[in-house]
């Protein structure tokens, strides 16, 4: 007997299935609030040397043009000043060259009033420390990835959630109280740890407790949790502009997590891979009452299922690769999770230059993955995941590319249009004309970026639900952190 007929006969996809989706949605936010928040808390706002030795009228984040030297490109410095007040012309340019900023900077505070480049000076020739907090934090989650596969793999689905849940809690706070740099990276570097866990452990629950049939579905309404974090993160950023309040705001709904943690079930599949019966047997009676089934399995039926499920058989990561078909399967896995993550997050990260401002590009960032995610639902039982993961990457690449080398994009495409049939040619040439001739214009350009975005958190949902479907239960989680440490690398 297979666990998928175990969850057929306990009702399969009814009320159950529907109050843990609803339950594990509420990690799913939490994720976003995390992972993205780098683009408002360590934010570089404008700046300039302070000028302490000028009259205060010239001190603020607007300064005369003549008391600053200019840069190449003709902009004033935001890392030089000219040695004294006597050593500049009218023109701006110091008569005995310039030196980097003596008295610290001035920051403009209109839009970001207080970040973590503004707190400890993270800027000029300190920039590469502010910027390596991005790494800390996701060099976290590839540690965490290994982490938490191994101890979910040993203790269990549910007590590891609860472990991240309030590990994500503490550090959080511990984060929103930094006194230094050092204490904030390796907090920060912490919390990308107990964040992982809770990701891979939501969405091993989330499979584990769903039939095949129904994955598509449940993984998109799961999915939809880490949209509406990310269009909560830019209102949460609007309105608090100080980077501690901003990080106890996000860290918040880790207690509402851990409250509901109580009614989150051990994954029963687990419990069955591990030979503990008589607890499989309790919750899958909970899920049948829940559902308005009444339950006739029996502990020899589910000692059949975990016979089946090879229980008492140590799994390691080396098993990814024992046969042929798992090499190819593991191997091919990776590069996609590497794409998938690549043009995700660096679109993700890079909300300036498309002409709105940071908190508009993060919203609509976010409000875009909806319709991709209920359109990737649709159409993928139909289109195939193999189908809806290349050409989700590919209309990305499509859109995405042309922001950076306009002109190669417009020759390859008229390359591509000559060597392809009557059809091929249409469809490459209406790309060409929206995209190539019309990319000058600033609309027309962030249309296009959001619409790539969309196109690569089709990729990123189809990525979850297809590789993790590739996989037996046993290695399931092996798996799942070797893709998290490949995305986490870039």
């Amino acid at each position: 007997m297979r666990f998928e007929e175990v969850l057929d006969e306990v009702g399969g996809f009814h009320r159950f299935q529907f109050v843990i989706l609803h339950i594990l949605s509420i990690p799913r936010v939490i994720l976003p609030l995390n992972f993205l928040l780098h683009n408002f808390i360590s934010a570089v706002p404008p700046h300039h040397c302070a000028l302490p030795h000028l009259d205060d009228r010239y001190a603020d984040h607007t300064p005369q043009p003549q008391l600053l030297p200019h840069d190449p490109d003709g902009a004033l410095s935001s890392c030089r000043q000219f040695p004294e007040l006597e050593n500049f012309n009218s023109s701006g340019t110091g008569s005995n060259g310039s030196v980097p900023c003596q008295y610290g900077w001035t920051y403009d505070r209109r839009i970001f009033n207080s970040t973590t480049a503004t707190e400890w000076d993270l800027v000029c020739d300190s920039k590469h420390l502010n910027q390596a907090l991005a790494t800390f934090f996701f060099m976290g989650v590839m540690m965490g990835a290994v982490l938490f596969g191994y101890l979910a793999d040993r203790f269990g689905r549910k007590p590891m959630l609860l472990v991240s849940f309030v590990s994500s809690c503490v550090l959080g706070v511990a984060i929103a109280f930094s006194s230094s740099f050092l204490m904030f990276a390796i907090c920060r570097t912490l919390s990308g740890v107990a964040l992982t866990g809770m990701s891979i452990t939501t969405l091993a629950l989330s499979i584990e407790w769903t039939g095949i049939k129904h994955r598509t579905f449940s993984g998109t309404i799961l999915s939809l949790g880490w949209s509406v974090g990310n269009m909560l993160l830019a209102l949460l950023a609007y309105l608090l502009r100080d980077w501690r309040h901003l990080m106890l705001a996000v860290t918040a709904p880790c207690i509402l997590a851990i409250a509901t943690w109580w009614w989150v079930p051990e994954s029963a599949r687990w419990l069955l891979v591990n030979g503990r019966v008589e607890e499989a047997q309790r919750v899958l009676q909970q899920c049948a009452k829940m559902n308005g089934k009444t339950s006739k399995l029996d502990k020899e039926t589910l000692l059949k299922v975990t016979i089946n499920e090879e229980p008492s058989k140590d799994h390691s990561y080396l098993d990814l690769v024992k046969t042929p078909k798992l090499r190819k399967i593991s191997l091919c896995s990776g590069i996609v999770w590497f794409a998938v993550a690549f043009t995700y997050y660096g679109i993700s990260f890079n909300i300036s230059g498309f002409g709105l401002n940071a908190y508009l590009t993060q919203f609509i960032y976010g409000a875009i993955e909806v319709p991709a995610k209920v359109g990737t639902y649709f159409l993928l039982d139909r289109i195939g995941r193999r189908n809806g993961q290349a050409w989700s990457l590919i209309l990305c690449g499509m859109l995405i590319g042309p922001h950076c080398h306009t002109k190669r994009y417009s020759s390859l495409l008229t390359h591509m249009i000559k060597r392809n049939r009557v059809w091929c040619k249409a469809f490459f040439h209406a790309v060409c004309m929206c995209v190539c001739v019309f990319v000058g214009y600033s609309g027309v350009r962030t249309g296009v970026a959001v619409c790539g975005k969309g196109f690569s958190e089709a990729a990123f949902t189809i990525a979850f639900l297809y590789t993790a479907e590739l996989f037996p239960t046993v290695i399931r989680y092996k798996h799942t952190t070797h893709t998290h440490r490949g995305r986490e690398r870039l």
